[in-house]
């Protein structure tokens, strides 16, 4: 987590980090919580067990305090606890947030087989979650909208000097031109979870309830695509991932009453935003790089604009992954 941390944010990450002890116990002595073990896989946010003053179980969770954060915890209290854990207690500056534990708690994931079997159902459980969490946009305008997330295509322009970087020019011109033809036709916004992919679904008795929402407001077609292009990286190494891709966006558009067309359009245009955003993810870490590097008094590369991380080192990067994603989601469109 420390790691993941500071190559997003940068080296302002190191002082948050280094305070969470003596946070975790202020936290704990204002809420009134014990506070128990990190549970496993954390990636950008420090979550705990933690012990309520009845004996009820709860979730403590921790990030550097910015506007995701505080988005997070609007959506939350406007779900109050319909199709979504529970904010129990918030604390925006100190980047807090105390939550009902969801049991037994196991994620949409698990119900996937290596292959690819069970995908059909899990997304019938996520579709039927959505409009529990669609909300009218009302006294929701500290949220973002999907305009402001489609800023991250001009990034990546003013990043690369009108240009494109990596990632395919063509497939990143279809993007940006699919996302404001959509985005100029758009129903009227609601409140979107923004974030609903398979292991922000989680079991609770014997139905689903979402966590992590980023808070949005958008239409609700929007919603699908975190949950069309992942989980990553599995998505694409089960066997013919195009035809997962269609039989998604046929239960997608059947259940919740929505243009097939307009979810494959969606879903080709944020896999393509996703991987401006990885870009801009690793760029802290570059520069990191780049300052160990003048501090040790090695020669500077050539000024051209900073890449990711890239498959160089042997590895595929994130951006790679959505960018496969969305070249066949466009083709799915195409064919539509």
């Amino acid at each position: 987590m420390a790691a993941t941390l500071l190559a997003c944010h940068g080296p302002g990450a190191r002082a948050w980090i280094d305070a969470l002890p003596d946070r975790i116990t202020d936290l704990g002595a204002d809420w009134r919580i014990a506070v128990g073990a990190p549970l496993p896989d954390l990636t950008y946010h420090l979550v705990m067990e933690a012990t309520l003053e009845d004996g009820r179980s709860a979730i403590l969770k921790l990030g550097p305090p910015d506007r995701e954060r505080s988005t997070e915890i609007l959506a939350l209290e406007a779900y109050a606890g319909r199709g979504a854990a529970r904010l129990l207690a918030a604390d925006a500056e100190r980047g807090a947030l105390l939550l009902e534990r969801l049991q037994p708690g196991d994620p949409l994931i698990t119900t996937i087989g290596p292959t690819g079997s069970g995908d059909d159902l899990a997304t019938m459980r996520a579709a039927a979650l959505m409009p529990r969490l669609w909300q009218a946009a009302v006294g929701s305008r500290d949220l973002p909208s999907m305009g402001d997330w489609g800023r991250g295509f001009q990034r990546l322009r003013r990043r690369f000097a009108g240009g494109c970087g990596p990632l395919p020019g063509d497939l990143v011109d279809r993007a940006e031109r699919r996302f404001a033809e959509l985005l100029a036709s758009a129903a009227p916004p609601r409140l979107l979870h923004g974030d609903l992919h398979h292991g922000n679904i989680l079991r609770d008795g014997d139905g689903w309830r979402a966590i992590d929402p980023k808070g949005l407001l958008g239409e609700a077609a929007f919603e699908v695509g975190a949950l069309l292009r992942n989980p990553w990286p599995a998505l694409l190494d089960w066997p013919d991932p195009t035809a997962h891709l269609a039989r998604r966006a046929t239960i997608l558009a059947e259940s919740l009453g929505l243009d097939r067309r307009r979810i494959l359009g969606w879903g080709m245009a944020q896999a393509v935003l996703a991987a401006c955003w990885s870009i801009e993810d690793a760029a802290p870490a570059r520069r990191q790089a780049d300052e160990r590097a003048r501090a040790e008094s090695v020669p500077e590369p050539q000024a051209t604009p900073a890449l990711p991380p890239s498959m160089a080192d042997g590895t595929t990067p994130d951006w790679a992954f959505a960018i496969g994603v969305a070249k066949r989601l466009a083709h799915l469109e195409d064919a539509t």
